[in-house]
């Protein structure tokens, strides 16, 4: 939790504005920034504070000069050490100017919350300059997360705060970090470096390209299947696919998990099973693609087996119906989700030459029990 200012570390004028008993007149005035005699960054504490007072107006006004500060007295604040609740507050309302974010980056009373705040939506500039901060990633690994599920982030940057990570024995909340940690072991690593590397650009044409495709995708309509239950990719996905192709498999991983919908419904049907389950748990699936995905015959058992251990999207009986017509999902998935099937859906598995034989045989049984 990051620290209230002190109100005792102020200077005399501005513990006196910030009084409760000060007059309306004073107080509005340094709502809107004129406070003479103090530096900027005492000012900007000041309005930071009266945007808590308790005066409707004050807080108001104050609100809105601190949302745009008037340049001499922000570039001032910005040369100050500033208390750690400004740098937050103003982190947030500056987010997309990085002239700010540099300079409150650089400030030595930073929280690490804030940092890790700013690591989760900045651009890709500003993610190199906090990525460069070793000793800070390795005091707090959060912001290492935040940074690499941040998709402004670049590729190799990625790779090598996660290489940062796992050399200096840290754990971190992120999909799939086991995986990618040991992928990122039989991968050369790149050094920082100014511009971005060759993967670097691959990885942000896939995500764009895979953008650019994902509704279509989140319809789960990527492939083709023909009168035999053969699914064919679209033509429309083969580029996309090409450029999920060239990519290592710490790269798949983390596109599987930051892409679009696009994305994970080709990485699901990738042949390497961590680079799939990696797409399936994505925290950006939606029912859909899991509907989708539960009836396509190129995914992986493995695949199958994690959307049928999962309550939430077992809940829809399409993806049940899905499960059990499958013949790549694993029996004991299938086989518990039979009775939950309907008399019409019953018959038409029992008459089935597209389900496993040991599956038709349990809707028969199911269908004979019912007419018993």
């Amino acid at each position: 939790m990051i620290p209230a200012v002190n109100l005792q570390s102020l200077p005399a004028p501005a513990q006196k504005i910030l009084q409760p008993n000060a007059p309306a007149a004073l107080k509005t005035m340094a709502a809107r920034a004129i406070v003479p005699g103090l530096r900027p960054g005492d000012a900007v504490t000041v309005l930071h504070l009266l945007t808590r007072d308790a005066d409707p107006a004050v807080a108001e006004q104050a609100k809105k000069t601190f949302a745009q500060l008037p340049l001499p007295i922000l570039n001032g604040a910005l040369g100050s050490d500033l208390e750690p609740v400004v740098i937050d507050e103003l982190a947030q309302l500056y987010a997309d100017q990085d002239h700010v974010l540099e300079k409150l980056l650089a400030m030595p009373r930073i929280s690490p919350a804030t940092v890790a705040d700013i690591a989760s939506r900045c651009n890709e500039n500003i993610s190199e300059l906090i990525a460069i901060n070793e000793e800070r990633l390795l005091a707090h690994p959060q912001i290492i997360e935040r940074l690499y599920m941040n998709k402004a982030t670049r590729m190799s940057t990625a790779d090598r705060i996660i290489e940062l990570a796992v050399r200096h024995g840290k754990e971190l909340d992120i999909p799939a970090y086991a995986e990618v940690a040991a992928a990122l072991q039989n991968e050369l690593i790149a050094e920082p470096s100014e511009e971005p590397t060759p993967d670097d650009l691959l990885f942000k044409e896939t995500i764009d390209l895979g953008a650019k495709l994902s509704e279509e995708a989140a319809r789960g309509e990527t492939h083709e299947v023909d009168d035999e239950g053969e699914e064919k990719l679209k033509e429309k996905f083969i580029p996309l696919w090409v450029k999920l192709g060239q990519m290592t498999i710490a790269q798949k991983i983390r596109a599987a998990m930051l892409g679009s919908a696009a994305e994970r419904a080709l990485l699901m049907r990738e042949h390497n099973r961590v680079v799939a389950e990696a797409a399936i748990r994505s925290p950006l699936v939606q029912e859909p693609e899991v509907v989708a995905a539960s009836a396509s015959r190129l995914v992986s058992e493995d695949v199958l087996r994690v959307i049928g251990h999962n309550r939430e999207w077992t809940r829809n009986h399409q993806v049940k119906f899905n499960l059990v017509c499958n013949p790549r999902t694993p029996f004991i998935i299938a086989s518990k989700l039979i009775s939950h099937m309907r008399d019409n859906e019953l018959r038409a598995i029992a008459r089935s030459k597209n389900v496993k034989a040991a599956i038709a045989k349990l809707a028969r049984q199911q269908l004979q029990r019912k007419s018993r």
